[in-house]
């Protein structure tokens, strides 16, 4: 069997992202059909939908590779390929029509980052990237921003669904943070907070308690515009983690430190 071409994976990530974004912003105007995974966890119709048309567009090229999404969970297929898949990330958001959100598909080839798309909506501004080609937003090549210092820096973050120990600790890192840099944002969906550090709209995005799909196709984005990925302790990160720093890989040690000495 020929080897499958890093740039026809990339195509079926491109299609399977751009019909499940399309059907997210044709239901953007309608009623949502809510439930909860818990009290504040959402899932809509639309999520589920979008869901389905990916795997049904993946499984039309690639019927013996492995998928694991949000809502569905993993398949049973054993393959070196493992599709990553999150319909919509930054629910809420959509839920109250308020952006940001999105489509996010990553890759894997034997537990390694290979191809990711991202979709940014409302404004429908897709990412890509193939390891080792670059990331790329729109056509247009992105890296990283060059800011230096904490100080002049802007980052950003997000909490989870469960307000236990974790959530309290990123609120004393969200404070001190603040109080050192020259703002943090919380946007309310990793994937897109990931693509804009890798962009250099952001030069430092920390998380707790983010699940593989939320980070599978941002990671590779990221390390493409030249980001640093690692968890909170600086440690090479592992798609499992349960926490995650990615910044411009100036301030990335310095941010390492404060985390440190924060939660001290």
């Amino acid at each position: 069997m020929s080897p499958i071409k890093n740039d026809d994976l990339l195509n079926v990530a491109v299609e399977a992202a751009l019909a499940a974004s399309n059907l997210v912003m044709e239901a953007s105007d309608r009623p949502r059909v809510t439930s909860h995974k818990g009290i504040t966890d959402l899932v809509t119709e639309t999520d589920l939908n979008s869901e389905k048309t990916i795997i049904a567009i993946i499984r039309s090229f690639y019927d013996d590779h492995t998928i694991l999404a949000e809502e569905t969970g993993q398949d049973t297929n054993i393959s070196d390929y493992l599709w990553i898949i999150d319909p919509l990330d930054g629910t809420t958001n959509f839920v109250h029509g308020y952006p940001s959100f999105a489509v996010s598909i990553g890759l894997f080839y034997k537990n390694e980052p290979l191809i990711a798309v991202v979709v940014e909506m409302p404004n429908m501004r897709m990412y890509t990237a193939i390891k080792g080609k670059g990331a790329w937003c729109e056509g247009q090549k992105i890296k990283c921003s060059e800011t230096k210092q904490l100080e002049r820096s802007l980052l950003v973050t997000g909490f989870g669904y469960e307000h236990e120990e974790n959530w309290e600790n990123n609120m004393r890192l969200f404070k001190q943070f603040t109080d050192d840099t020259q703002g943090v944002r919380r946007l309310g969906a990793a994937a897109v907070d990931i693509c804009h550090v890798a962009k250099g709209s952001a030069d430092g995005f920390w998380e707790y308690d983010l699940k593989p799909w939320d980070t599978a196709a941002g990671i590779l984005i990221a390390k493409e515009a030249g980001c640093m990925v690692t968890d909170l302790s600086g440690n090479q990160f592992d798609i499992n983690d349960n926490n995650i720093l990615i910044t411009n890989g100036h301030i990335h040690q310095n941010m390492v430190n404060n985390i440190e000495r924060y939660l001290n």
